[in-house]
């Protein structure tokens, strides 16, 4: 397995063992933008607020996303959406009282494009409350890629394990809500296939599950 891929397959491998928090979410001063990490590079800027609508198979929802949060992760997810990224992608992990995780492309070469592309970590401001959106990612410092993830439920003991919530849904929820759960943390282990094969893998292993149909930002 290259570094590369392993950092990938890791991303959400941290989130696998934790369970639920329900602390209430804690409020810090926001930081100023930390310092350039090795290995890792500042994502486009973009813009300070900003609303992203995913239509899905289970309907739409509405991503509010405030920049002062999480400047990078901000800019990060402004750049994936303008690139297309997550058009047609699959929600591939959904834990039923946990979150539902999204990010490795559709195609495979969308994938491959995007998997060095590293984005140096962000103080966690907000706590990781139901409906908060955020990047996943490993335990090694400044490796977020593409993948996402949103909390439906209370999960404040993932703020000291450094996931940073950049946004929240402002509409939609019940659509969140109803992602299929069905196969739980089974496609956790298999990253490395879903990588390689995209959809073409989900389809034919795990065809119930719900995806994106289209993202974009609309204001």
């Amino acid at each position: 397995m290259t570094p590369v891929l392993a950092r990938s397959l890791a991303g959400v491998m941290a989130l696998a063992i934790l369970g639920c928090g329900s602390e209430r979410a804690r409020e810090t001063p926001v930081p100023t933008a930390p310092q350039m990490a090795a290995g890792a590079d500042a994502p486009l800027k973009g813009p300070d607020h900003y609303r992203v609508k995913f239509e899905t198979t289970k309907g739409d929802f509405v991503v509010q996303v405030h920049r002062e949060w999480s400047p990078y992760g901000a800019d990060r997810f402004h750049e994936l959406i303008k690139g297309g990224v997550y058009d047609n992608a699959k929600f591939f992990r959904a834990v039923k009282g946990f979150m539902v995780q999204f990010g490795i492309a559709a195609d495979p070469k969308i994938s491959t494009e995007w998997r060095e592309k590293f984005i140096p970590d962000d103080p966690v401001v907000k706590s990781n409350l139901r409906g908060y959106v955020t990047f996943a990612k490993p335990s090694m410092p400044n490796s977020r890629t593409t993948q996402v993830f949103i909390n439906t439920a209370d999960n404040a003991r993932l703020d000291a394990m450094g996931f940073s919530p950049f946004g929240e849904i402002v509409e939609g929820m019940d659509v969140v809500d109803a992602l299929n759960t069905e196969y739980g943390e089974e496609t956790t282990q298999r990253q490395m296939q879903i990588y390689a094969e995209g959809n073409a893998f989900l389809e034919k292993e795990y065809p119930n599950l719900d995806g994106i149909k289209r993202v974009t930002v609309i204001e």
